[in-house]
């Protein structure tokens, strides 16, 4: 929920304007995140190892150590702010000034998917995850795990337009990878082939359509129908790159640090820019932070050309 502070803002409809269409935008984040409430400048998580596996009483109750890892995240403050000239508030007739709050509120809204963008794109290189190496990697080890791998790659004749016989091989390897992550005793880890979303760039949205929802794919029955939800974020450039992500966990892939939510604060006529200057300011301010989660959740899949 956004917050309202009262300046004086005399304009009451593009206040309302604004948080009518920051609660109406859609968005991804609340699907892909584990919120958590934030209520300092940082916050410390410890992930602990696995808990026990349920075993025969036999002589009574065997207490077993877990491993710990943890780090800590600071919050960050976002700001977006537009200037408004006061006659052309007075003058405006065609609704303009309304459009650019329905705006600001727009990119206010999708600012989480944006970061969440931004973690994809960085998770194979500077994103590191909890356990020390790249969010993306093939070297994730934990206690007896082994090495594990959640960055894969598949061939297709053309990886810039994979064809859908192409994606669904891709979407079935990333599948079998997650599901057969283990935990720091060497254990298989209970992930189930539930809650999982194909997040992809927008070139690939259609061939990921049509690889999930259609009923036959190549004259076979498809198996892959409904097992994976598809979405799609338009700052994911790279045409070769998707990934597969499960979002019914209590931990997911990634965290909302939720520190301060979303203001929407005006600064009008009663302030010294609009007595000094006529200028008029509309601005949105929040404080948390985007970070990764748990890595056995996200899988990255690269399509590179056919041998």
């Amino acid at each position: 929920m956004a917050a309202v502070i009262d300046t004086g803002l005399i304009t009451k409809g593009l206040r309302s304007e604004f948080f009518s269409r920051f609660e109406a935008a859609p968005v991804l984040y609340r699907d892909l995140t584990t919120r958590i409430v934030s209520t300092s400048d940082r916050e410390t998580y410890r992930w602990l190892g696995a808990v026990p596996q349920m075993r025969e009483w036999g002589a009574g109750r065997l207490a077993r150590g877990v491993r710990s890892e943890s780090y800590s995240i600071e919050n960050l403050k976002y700001e977006a702010t537009i200037e408004v000239d006061r006659d052309e508030l007075a003058d405006d007739q065609t609704g303009q000034i309304r459009l650019r709050i329905a705006e600001l509120a727009m990119r206010a809204a999708t600012h989480k998917d944006f970061l969440i963008s931004q973690l994809l794109i960085g998770g194979e290189s500077t994103g590191l995850a909890y356990d020390g190496v790249a969010f993306f990697s093939d070297a994730h080890a934990s206690g007896s795990s082994g090495a594990q791998n959640n960055k894969l790659s598949s061939e297709a004749v053309a990886p810039e337009s994979p064809s859908i016989d192409e994606f669904k091989a891709a979407l079935k390897a990333a599948i079998a990878a997650m599901l057969s992550f283990r935990d720091d005793v060497g254990e298989p880890m209970p992930i189930g082939a539930s809650g999982l979303v194909c997040l992809v760039p927008p070139t690939l949205l259609f061939t990921a359509l049509e690889a999930l929802n259609a009923t036959v794919v190549g004259n076979a029955s498809n198996v892959l129908q409904g097992v994976a939800r598809v979405a799609s974020l338009s700052w994911l450039s790279d045409p070769t790159t998707w990934y597969l992500l499960k979002t019914d966990a209590f931990i997911r892939p990634f965290i909302f640090q939720d520190r301060e939510p979303v203001e929407f604060t005006a600064l009008t006529e009663g302030s010294d820019e609009g007595f000094r200057r006529e200028k008029y300011l509309f601005g949105a301010r929040a404080r948390y932070r985007l970070t990764y989660g748990y890595w056995q959740f996200a899988v990255r899949s690269k399509f590179v050309e056919a041998s």
